[in-house]
This record gives C-alpha cells, sequence and structure tokens, in this order.
C-alpha cells in the first residue's frame, strides 16, 4: 500500500510529519531514477515542472494511476534521492483508492535494524537487517556519505529496484531509499560502488547492496514542507 511503480524504478507515497492531509502529496525515488543524463556531482534539481504518471498500489497490490507535477528536489550528491509532487492530495488518494501514504523518519537508522525494501517495479519484497554504514560510497563519479550497507541474505536487491523505500520491518516508517549494488566486483565504476574509509582506504564487497540516508531532508524542510 503507497508503493510506486514507475517505467524504470520504484518509489513510494511518503509524508512528513505534521504533513496535512490537504497537502499534494510527495513520492520518494533516487535522484537518479531522474532518467538520462543523470545529474552531475554537485548538481540539483528544484522546483522544476514535470508531467508524469505512475502508478501507485493499494494493500491488494493493485494499481492505480497518478500524476507528478512537480520535481520539489533531486540531486545525486551526497544521498541519491528525489521528491515528486503529485498533482492528488493525501486526502484525494485516500478517498480514491483508500491508500495510506508511508511515514517519513526524521531518525537516522541503527545498525541491526530490521528492515523490507519494498520494490513497486518488481512487486516484491525484500527482507534483511542493517549491516552497517559507510562513510563514502564511490560510484563512478558520484559519492554518496554515511550510506547504509545490508546484511548479505535477503536484501541482494537488482535492477529496477532503485528508488524502493527501506521501510523498518513491521511499521509503515521509511528510514532510508535503496540505490545501488556492486554487481561484479569491480572498484568504484557504475554499477560497482567501493567503500571508502575516513582514511581513504578503499574496499570492495562483490554483490554488496546499498541504500541511502533520508532523515536529513528534516534539516532542510520550510515550514510549508519545501526543500
Amino acid at each position: 500500500e503507497g508503493i510506486i511503480k514507475l517505467s524504470n524504478c520504484s518509489g513510494s507515497i511518503i509524508r512528513f510529519a505534521g504533513q496535512p492531509d490537504t497537502s499534494n502529496a510527495y513520492v520518494l525515488t533516487n535522484g537518479h531514477c531522474l532518467g538520462r543524463p543523470f545529474l552531475k556531482p554537485g548538481e540539483a534539481r528544484v522546483n522544476k515542472k514535470v508531467k508524469k504518471n505512475m502508478k501507485v498500489a493499494d494493500k491488494n497490490m493493485d494499481f492505480h494511476m497518478v500524476t507528478a507535477k512537480l520535481l520539489v528536489y533531486g540531486t545525486m550528491t551526497g544521498t541519491d534521492s528525489a521528491i515528486y509532487e503529485l498533482k492528488e492530495t493525501y486526502a484525494q488518494i485516500k478517498k480514491n483508492f483508500n491508500i495510506e501514504p508511508f511515514e517519513f523518519d526524521s531518525n537516522r537508522p541503527i545498525v541491526g535494524m530490521n528492515i523490507d525494501i519494498v520494490s513497486g517495479y518488481w512487486e516484491r519484497g525484500y527482507r534483511c537487517h542493517i549491516d552497517g554504514f559507510v562513510h563514502e560510497l564511490r560510484e563512478a563519479g558520484w559519492s554518496f556519505f554515511d550510506s547504509v550497507r545490508y546484511s548479505d541474505k535477503g536484501c541482494d536487491t537488482i535492477g529496477g529496484t532503485s528508488g524502493s523505500p527501506i521501510v523498518q520491518s513491521g511499521t509503515r516508517t521509511v528510514v532510508a531509499i535503496n540505490n545501488t549494488g556492486n554487481e561484479s566486483g569491480k572498484e568504484c565504476t557504475m554499477n560497482n560502488p567501493c567503500e571508502v574509509d575516513a582514511d581513504g582506504n578503499v574496499t570492495v564487497i562483490k554483490k554488496a547492496s546499498y541504500g541511502q540516508q533520508t532523515y536529513n531532508f528534516y534539516n532542510c524542510l520550510t515550514v510549508d514542507f519545501r526543500i
């Protein structure tokens, strides 16, 4: 319920704490899901008008069409996240489809937390726990900081799961966002991110999968829930 299927990625309808039902609903996905050419390191897109159709699942896994009208924010710098604003409000989505949003957590997740990664694109989920945090995750020219590394069993995410919410198991609370994994054991290349510690030491973990922090959006939030 509330999971988004994009043409190339996954996402979720999220609501910031205190955001009213009358607000236009927000969708969370990856910055790299905005499409090619990818956002450059250091680049962010803010309040860009769009018209993008996407599908949202109800609790019976039936999908309904909604439309994004604004890219509120998108970046691949530090994190890999984007927030769309829909034409529909939270109240309209509840009335029309009986769909509630996910709550967007303002707290940093912790090591050992049990998580579910739910992909609208593939209509399937993954379950594991947070194995640790990575000082810097480097992929091609991009760097993501304080990245989430999943445990090695259960969350072997694949292409199309990009943008899937990372949900604390047993809740409807989004604690982070799925974005990448090391496919072939290469070092710091596209689809093969490497881990870089604070001293600059590089580690490659073949088949490791990762997500990015999202709690820090609250540090950038205006009183009217803009970024």
